[in-house]
C-alpha cells in the first residue's frame, strides 16, 4: 500500500508521452469546440472504469498536465485494514453539544463495501471509487457491528448495512478476465452484463448474521436499493430464487417504515441518457412490494427518488413523469432538480451540449424559467400549481393530460391521504446525491 500513496495521481510533467498513451485535445481547442471536450470525456471515463487504465496527458498552457491511471481496487486484506482502525465513531470535538443531522443518520450503520458498477450518468460514485466491488470480509464487517452494539446510545437498531449502493457487496464478474478487458461504464446499463454474478447469499448472510446477534433487534437498510440488480435473471436458477429470496425479505424485515429505490424519471429516452433501467421494472418490483406488504400484514412506503431538468428530458416529460406516478397513487414532496456535478457524464451532456458517446445534440434545461416550467409538474397536487400546469399542458398540446391530472373522477385530492401498504411516496431529497449521503457513507 505505500508505493500507492507515493504516487501521484493528477500533476504537471516534464515528461514525454508514451507511445500507448492518450493525449487529449488541449485546454485551449476544447473552449473554442466543446465537442472536443466531450470526446476528451469518453477518454477519461473509459479510461477510469478499466481495471488497468492507461496513462492520459492533456495540454494546457504549453505545459503539459499527467493524469496517472486509477488505483486498483483495494484487496480484502486492505480495505478491512482501513476500516479496522481505531475509530471514535464520534465527531470532532469541536462540534461538542452540537447536532449534526448526517452524524444522526449514520451513527450506527455499517459500510460493507467500496464502488459502484452502476454507472449511473449523474453520479459520481465510480470516478472516485471505482466500478470494481472491493468488499470487507464478514469477520471486519461483524467486528464493527458488535463495535456500534457497545456505544452508549445505542438502542438495538443498526441503521443501515449498505454502501454506494445498497446490494453490490461482494459481486463482480464470473471471468475477472473478462472484467479486466471491459470499457462499459456501467455493469447494468443498457442490460445487466452476462459475466455479472448478481447472487446476493453473501450479503444475504450478512443480514442473518447480524440479525442473530442478541444486542440487535433489528437491522435496517438505508442505503439505495439497485431493484434492478437484485431483479436482474442469472443463468443460474439457484441464484435467481436466493436473488428472489433477497427481495422478500428486504421488504419483510429491513425496512425501517420506508424503503429508499431510485427509478429516477418514468421517459425512456430520459432513463436511456441517464444509464437507467426502464421504468417498466420499477412497476414490477412496486408490484411485489405491495404483495410482501399485504402477505405480511405491513403498511411501508417506498420511497422513489426522481430528477427533473436532467439532460435529454424536456417540458413534455416532467408532464407524463406527474401523469404516470399519479396513476401510481405517488404524491412527491420534495424533489432533486438537476445539478451539474463535476466528472459525471450529465455534467458533460450539460456542459457541451453533445453526448460523449454519440457526438450527437441533446438538449439540458439551463435558464431558472426552464428549470421551474419542469420542477412544477413535481408538484401537480397542490391548489396553487394548478393554473400553471393547466397552462403549460395547453401550451404543450397536451390537453389530455390536464384530463388524466384533474378529470373529477379521480379528484381525491382532498381525501385524508392515510398511508396504505407501499401506496403513498414520502419525501425525495432536495439537495445533491453526495449532501444527503444517499450513496456515500462518511466514516
Amino acid at each position: 500500500m505505500t508505493s500507492r500513496m507515493c504516487l501521484r495521481q493528477l500533476f504537471f510533467s516534464t515528461e514525454t508521452p508514451g507511445k500507448d498513451d492518450i493525449v487529449l485535445h488541449s485546454f485551449e481547442e476544447c473552449l473554442s469546440n466543446k465537442k472536443l471536450q466531450a470526446l476528451n470525456f469518453r477518454h477519461v471515463e473509459e479510461e477510469s472504469n478499466k481495471y488497468a487504465g492507461k496513462v492520459i496527458w492533456q495540454s494546457v498552457g504549453g505545459r503539459l498536465i499527467k493524469i496517472n491511471p486509477m488505483y486498483p481496487p483495494m484487496r480484502e486484506g486492505e480495505i478491512d485494514a482501513s476500516f479496522d482502525l481505531p475509530y471514535t465513531r464520534v465527531p470532532h470535538p469541536r462540534y461538542k453539544g452540537k447536532t449534526i443531522p448526517a452524524y444522526e443518520m449514520i451513527r450506527h450503520s455499517v459500510n460493507l463495501h467500496r464502488g459502484c458498477f452502476g454507472g449511473c450518468a449523474f453520479c459520481t460514485i465510480s470516478a472516485h471509487q471505482g466500478k470494481f466491488i472491493s468488499s470487507r470480509s464478514k469477520e471486519s464487517i461483524m467486528k464493527e457491528v458488535r463495535k456500534v452494539c457497545e456505544m452508549d446510545d445505542f438502542k438495538g437498531y443498526i441503521s443501515d448495512l449498505g454502501g454506494p449502493s445498497a446490494n453490490m457487496y461482494a459481486m463482480g464478474g464470473y471471468d475477472r478476465s473478462i472484467c479486466e478487458r471491459c470499457v462499459r461504464p456501467s455493469c447494468l446499463h443498457p442490460k445487466p452484463c452476462p459475466n455479472l454474478n448478481n447472487d446476493h447469499s453473501k450479503l444475504l448472510d450478512i443480514y442473518r448474521s447480524v440479525d442473530s446477534l442478541p444486542e440487535v433487534k433489528k437491522s435496517f437498510i438505508g442505503s439505495g436499493v439497485r431493484y434492478d440488480l437484485a431483479m436482474a435473471p442469472n443463468k443460474s436458477e439457484k441464484t435467481n430464487s436466493v436473488n428472489s429470496r433477497y427481495v422478500k425479505e428486504l421488504i419483510q424485515s429491513h425496512v425501517s417504515g420506508r424503503l429508499k429505490v431510485a427509478p429516477e424519471h418514468t421517459s425512456e429516452v430520459v432513463l436511456n441518457c441517464m444509464r437507467k433501467p426502464t421504468f417498466a421494472l420499477f412497476r414490477k418490483f412496486k408490484s411485489i412490494f405491495d404483495r410482501v406488504n399485504r402477505e405480511c400484514g405491513l403498511r411501508q412506503q417506498i420511497i422513489p427518488y426522481f430528477i427533473s431538468s436532467h439532460p435529454a428530458c424536456h417540458e413534455v416529460d416532467m408532464a407524463e413523469l406527474a401523469a404516470i406516478t399519479k396513476d401510481l397513487d405517488f404524491h412527491l414532496e420534495q424533489v432533486q432538480d438537476f445539478t451539474p456535478t463535476p466528472m459525471t457524464l450529465a455534467t458533460e451532456i450539460y456542459y457541451t451540449g453533445f453526448h460523449p458517446y454519440t457526438g450527437e445534440k441533446v438538449y439540458t434545461a439551463k435558464t431558472e424559467s426552464e428549470k421551474q416550467r419542469q420542477r412544477q409538474f413535481f408538484f401537480w397536487y397542490k391548489p396553487e400549481a394548478r393554473a400553471g400546469i393547466e397552462r403549460e399542458l395547453r401550451l404543450l398540446h397536451r390537453s389530455d393530460l390536464i384530463d388524466r391530472l384533474y378529470s373529477r373522477s379521480n379528484k381525491n385530492e382532498d381525501r385524508s391521504r392515510q398511508t396504505s401498504a407501499g401506496s403513498r411516496a414520502g419525501a425525495v431529497s432536495g439537495k445533491t446525491r453526495e449532501e444527503k449521503g444517499r450513496k456515500r457513507k462518511k466514516r
